[in-house]
């Protein structure tokens, strides 16, 4: 009876999540006239019209190509900052080292207004504006102190005496980091690249004011289905969708690091 139980509250609550992404799929399955005219669970008329209007519009899909780049650039400049940081605070101790840890947090506490204007006008003297490199970089203010703050949390788990054996029998740093230290914290790895991943992946403050039109979002392009009739609700919804599907692809390919890291790391 228990057990009975324990399914039904699970079921329920998995289905407390699902019901806005169905509603969204519903939504961009109807025309806005269709959606505004009565209420429906699931489409009488079922249309792609709103996915065809996307992928024929190059400013719409163009904004997922921008958004996919700087998201990825951001990811690895993170990772690859962040993987030799994690390490000295994880294996060294010197002055001030847990102050400086602390500050790296702080920057990601900070909310990103706070950064917008000293960004904007440091990119507008470096001509940086409107490129992918801007908003990677940008975001990197609070992924990398996200990253060290993970990494640590896993490389702190890896017993010390690993490092000296491998020093004895002969490593250089660069090739113990790579072949054997990286290897045994890559859940760590995997659940640091999705939360950065994700972070920049949803993040518009920054990325709508640094970009006007080659390097635009998809995040920021949503914004034009406001117009003086109203919302085209049916165009958001299906954009809604369309931005889900890398977000869930990222979660499949790193979902059994994902299991290891919740388990094992500082998440």
């Amino acid at each position: 009876m228990k057990i009975k139980k324990k399914y039904f509250v699970l079921g329920f609550y998995l289905l407390l999540l699902m019901l806005p992404i169905y509603w969204m799929l519903n939504m961009s399955l109807r025309t806005n006239a269709d959606i505004l005219g009565h209420f429906a669970l699931y489409p009488s008329e079922p249309t792609l019209a709103n996915y065809m209007k996307i992928f024929g519009d190059p400013s719409w899909y163009s904004g997922y190509i921008n958004s996919i780049i700087y998201v990825s650039i951001n990811t690895a400049i993170s990772l690859f900052t962040a993987l030799p940081a994690a390490y000295a605070f994880s294996r060294y101790r010197f002055i001030g080292d847990k102050h400086v840890f602390f500050w790296l947090l702080t920057n990601r506490m900070a909310p990103p207004a706070v950064f917008l204007l000293p960004f904007f006008q440091l990119y507008s003297t470096f001509g940086l504006i409107d490129t992918h490199i801007a908003v990677a970089l940008a975001h990197c203010l609070f992924n990398v102190p996200l990253a060290v703050w993970i990494l640590e949390g896993f490389m702190s788990g890896v017993p010390k005496e690993i490092d000296e054996t491998a020093f004895i029998d002969g490593y250089s740093f660069p090739r113990f980091f790579l072949t054997v230290f990286i290897p045994l914290i890559r859940a760590g790895i995997g659940v640091t690249a999705f939360f950065c991943f994700m972070f920049s992946w949803v993040e518009l403050l920054l990325a709508r004011t640094l970009t006007t039109t080659n390097a635009k979002p998809i995040a920021a392009i949503m914004t034009r289905t406001v117009s003086a009739s109203g919302l085209d609700w049916g165009l958001l919804a299906a954009a809604g969708i369309l931005t889900i599907v890398p977000g869930a692809l990222v979660i499949w390919f790193v979902r059994n690091h994902l299991a290891k890291g919740f388990a094992l790391g500082r998440v």
